[in-house]
């Protein structure tokens, strides 16, 4: 996940960053020491995820997410827990961190931001969550259709009731089932490997003993599905 941080204070930011480093998902993009920045880096790029400071001088965290039309999953750090019940207000803000935060407590926030998408819409969003259009799939986020490339797709993983999707740009996360989307991917190019997975073969780099590499993700193959795959490789 693309991330930014947002915090007034130079100390906050680089723990935060710290934390973030040691976090293989995390791609921390920017820092900024207060929302106005922020606001005119986001008219500009697209991200997953904010960690954002409650208290700033002149503009509060809660101030920036009014601003913002479509905000991406929101992390707020803060060293005031008075503001909880107000932070889940906002269906964009997966979690709520007291400083000083601990390692343990930041990874349960990281795993809350991937398995959690936007809402979607209320009516059937279960049904008509992928549609493919020739070489397009399209998503549901956020009351949104987006188009992704099916090539550019190189693995689907199943976690509860969603689906992370990584392609060579960018990752989303699609409130599915592995199910569906995989009624909805070409089987020359997809084959699902395990049951938590989808891949697509045409990526591969590796294969050792019961596990694929595909870019830097180790995906296990249960040992039902490795004779499909092996029957798809161009064996010398």
């Amino acid at each position: 996940m693309n991330c930014i941080i947002i915090d007034d204070e130079a100390t906050a930011r680089a723990i935060i960053a710290q934390l973030c480093s040691n976090v293989n998902s995390l791609n921390v993009l920017e820092e900024f020491p207060n929302a106005i920045q922020a606001i005119k880096y986001l008219n500009q790029n697209d991200i997953d995820l904010i960690f954002l400071d409650i208290h700033m001088p002149d503009f509060t965290g809660f101030d920036f997410i009014e601003t913002l039309k479509n905000p991406p999953k929101i992390i707020l750090t803060t060293s005031d827990s008075k503001f909880a019940i107000q932070a889940f207000e906002y269906d964009c803000i997966v979690d709520y961190l007291v400083k000083p935060i601990t390692p343990e407590r930041f990874q349960k926030a990281i795993k809350k931001a991937e398995v959690k998408s936007m809402p979607v819409a209320a009516s059937t969003a279960s049904e008509k969550v992928e549609t493919t259009s020739g070489n397009d799939l399209y998503v549901n986020i956020d009351r949104r259709l987006i188009k992704i490339d099916i090539p550019s797709i190189y693995l689907v993983e199943a976690k509860g009731d969603y689906i992370h999707v990584k392609t060579e740009n960018q990752n989303y996360t699609v409130h599915s089932t592995l199910k569906k989307i995989e009624e909805k991917l070409p089987n020359d190019l997809f084959l699902k490997v395990h049951r938590s997975f989808i891949i697509n073969v045409n990526k591969i780099i590796d294969i050792e003993d019961n596990s694929v590499l595909i870019k830097k993700d180790v995906i296990p193959v249960s040992r039902s599905n490795r004779p499909e795959l092996m029957k798809r490789l161009n064996l010398l």
